[in-house]
């Protein structure tokens, strides 16, 4: 069992991809497992299957294909198996990069210290405001069998671990741990394809719908199944 694995769900980015395992090298002092999920119809697949090969025999990255389902199922789908073989579990997008030594080794502590919860660092542009990248404890995967709000595609999902971390009170901010977003927002990149069909206003109103939803319906079952998970 790993202490911590992070999901990366990646698309047409192969370059993000080996920059961000870079990063990985660069900064892990514990040993974290990246684990990107790549769709088997993405046109730089070809990219994708180089780069798995050039690290094949890699103990702390795997790459896993699949049909495209989007951001949030597919994390929905891969963070239950991968909960059951990590005490915690995480999500970084490939335009994320950790740029502070040991993050993981900062975020497993805050974990350790809050027992059950979750904990985020500083992207360098909405700070403690969102958490566009989190890691949580494997438990919280495990009582509600999902790591987003389910239906919710690619927006709005770190304004959902936010809630859930407030309504546990269980949720901690590192301002001194960096992990980078990378994003045009910042002009750290350029715009592409997979960022014009993910930031519009159809798809914010939408999963913005789904979050809203959820937080009414959803959230005080999910901090039952959480409180009481592992209870005899």
């Amino acid at each position: 069992m790993s202490a911590l694995t992070i999901l990366v769900p990646t698309r047409g980015r192969p370059d993000n991809l080996a920059r961000l395992w870079q990063g990985f090298l660069d900064t892990c002092v514990e040993p974290t497992r990246l684990i990107a999920l790549v769709d088997n119809d993405d046109p730089q697949l070809v990219g994708y299957q180089a780069l798995a090969d050039r690290l094949e025999g890699e103990p702390f990255f795997r790459m896993v294909s699949g049909p495209r389902l989007r951001l949030g199922p597919t994390l929905n789908v891969a963070a239950p198996i991968w909960a059951l073989r990590s005490d915690a579990i995480g999500f970084m997008g490939d335009d994320h990069l950790p740029r502070t030594v040991g993050w993981d080794g900062r975020y497993l502590a805050a974990l350790e210290r809050l027992g059950s919860g979750l904990v985020y660092g500083n992207d360098r542009i909405q700070g403690a405001a969102l958490p566009t990248q989190v890691a949580m404890t494997s438990d919280i995967v495990l009582a509600t069998g999902a790591m987003v709000p389910p239906g919710a595609v690619h927006l709005w999902l770190d304004n959902a671990w936010l809630a859930l971390g407030q309504a546990l009170d269980a949720i901690t901010y590192l301002p001194d741990v960096v992990v980078e977003h990378m994003h045009p927002i910042a002009g750290r990149a350029e715009w592409d394809a997979g960022y014009a069909e993910a930031n519009t206003d159809e798809r914010s109103d939408a999963d913005r719908a789904v979050f809203e939803a959820w937080q009414r319906d959803d959230l005080p079952r999910w901090v039952q199944q959480i409180k009481e998970y592992g209870r005899d």
